[in-house]
């Protein structure tokens, strides 16, 4: 078995957390898809994900996203509370 080393790597606590709960939904560990992801570049020789500068259009719908966000802190407990939420809005 090849020798093994430590890889340190900073991330955001929040990001770490939620990534954390869905690679273990998936039935992974943080490490288990750091090493997947460094071995598909090895085998590869590129970057196994596409990455672009996203457009005018795309950068103004994530800014709109994020105000969004920002703005809204409601959280629903099934669709039809959000339906709920939803309709009320619109009839405002």
């Amino acid at each position: 078995m090849p020798k093994s080393t430590m890889l340190h790597v900073r991330v955001d606590e929040e990001i770490k957390l939620q990534a954390s709960e869905a690679l273990a939904a998936m039935g992974l560990s943080v490490s288990d898809a750091v090493r997947i992801f460094l071995k598909r570049v090895v085998n590869d020789q590129a970057f196994p994900l596409e990455l672009k500068v996203p457009n005018a259009e795309t950068r103004a719908a994530i800014e709109e996203a994020r105000a969004i966000m920002e703005k809204r802190t409601a959280r629903f407990g099934t669709a039809d509370a959000l339906i709920d939420d939803l309709e009320k809005a619109r009839q405002q």
